[in-house]
């Protein structure tokens, strides 16, 4: 039990280092996919907008440590973005 759960913290040491640097490069994705006319001539007003409330959303969730509610926003905005 002792070891499943000394896997389970050195694990979670990991992965948080591998999340802070995943936003960066999905902040990059979105960037790029807000400078592409083509994708961005797909989108309505209203979703454009989402796109670039959860783009800052994401980058003040970096900013502030909160990689897992980062990845979450940025995501979502790549789902609206259709990237």
């Amino acid at each position: 039990m002792i070891n499943k759960l000394f896997a389970a913290l050195a694990l979670m040491l990991f992965m948080s280092p591998a999340w802070a640097n995943m936003c960066p490069s999905l902040m990059g994705e979105i960037d790029q996919a807000l400078a592409d006319e083509a994708i961005v001539a797909e989108l309505d007003e209203s979703k454009l907008e989402k796109v670039r409330e959860l783009r800052q959303q994401g980058e003040q969730y970096h900013n502030d440590g909160e990689h897992d509610q980062s990845v979450e926003a940025l995501n979502e905005a790549k789902g609206i973005l259709g990237i």
